[in-house]
């Protein structure tokens, strides 16, 4: 099924019945990277997956300012919209893990729950290097193809882990990575990833979140460690989970735990037992509290 967001369609597809959960794929993934995901949670809530703009078959606009960190989380509320639906949890990785925290601070009163799991690339204090960076893939994805380019990006540093723990699902992830549009990805590298706001300029708005939050990340992704911890101490209504021994694909790397803790966390959700921080649990002292008092 298709949608029409600002004259662009984006495909997307509804499994199984229940409480709505969005997910949204990363820049090296589409709908069918969640295929283990849909597969467990569709037995039991309505699960949409959808191909971001540049992704076939959803359309790929020829035009970069086509492409932006709003204009993605305006598509995710488009999803919503088009299917009617009020409120739903949003688990995204990476580039969607980006557009769910966003789309949590910007339409909180949309948001059952979010997700945000492999989020903090480029979030440095000087941007310059990953901006750099954004720019040089860009360019190599239109000069050599994105299939040619595939063989090194799917061999970066945070993507060798799963190449180590699953080979075949590796070459399914590298496959479709390869078999992607090198105008979709390289418009999305100039204008989602190098252009989005670093993690840690958006301190204050995370402080106002109270949307059940769980962050997820692999202890080897490590762009996005830091900003992990970043976002825990800013999100009152925030866990972290760290995955051992895993990259950036962590719903691909160790789908069995990731679908098992974003299931424990939607339970604690629906049950109201997901908690706020106490504040007693900040101290100036690693030992003693900030203020002695009784219970």
């Amino acid at each position: 099924m298709s949608l029409t967001n600002n004259d662009v369609q984006l495909y997307y597809e509804v499994t199984g019945s229940g409480v709505p959960v969005v997910f949204v794929h990363e820049f090296a993934g589409e709908h069918t990277s969640w295929t283990n995901q849909v597969e467990f949670f569709s037995k039991k809530f309505q699960v949409i997956t959808f191909n971001a703009r540049g992704y076939p078959p959803s359309d790929v606009p020829e035009s970069e300012k086509s492409y932006s960190q709003d204009i993605a989380v305006q598509d995710i509320l488009s999803i919503l919209d088009e299917l009617n639906i009020e409120k739903a949890h949003i688990v995204g990785l990476s580039m969607g893990g980006y557009a769910t925290l966003l789309f949590g601070i910007q339409f909180p009163e949309r948001c059952l729950s979010i997700t945000v799991a492999g989020v903090g690339y480029g979030s440095t204090k000087d941007r310059s290097n990953f901006e750099k960076d954004a720019e040089h893939v860009a360019n190599r994805i239109l000069q050599e193809g994105i299939e040619k380019f595939g063989d090194i990006y799917t061999v970066s540093a945070t993507r060798v882990q799963l190449q180590n723990k699953d080979r075949k699902a590796w070459e399914e992830f590298k496959r479709l990575f390869q078999n992607s549009s090198s105008l979709g990805h390289a418009n999305t590298m100039l204008g989602v990833q190098r252009n989005r706001p670093s993690i840690l300029s958006l301190e204050k708005e995370m402080k106002k979140i109270n949307t059940p939050t769980l962050i997820i990340t692999g202890d080897e992704d490590e762009p996005c460690l830091e900003p992990s911890i970043f976002m825990k101490r800013c999100i009152p209504t925030s866990g972290l989970f760290i995955v051992p021994n895993t990259g950036h694909t962590v719903n691909l790397e160790e789908p069995d735990l990731f679908n098992q803790m974003i299931e424990n966390f939607l339970n604690h959700v629906a049950n109201g037992t997901w908690p706020s921080r106490d504040p007693r649990s900040w101290s100036k002292s690693a030992l003693l509290p900030d203020k002695e008092e009784n219970e």
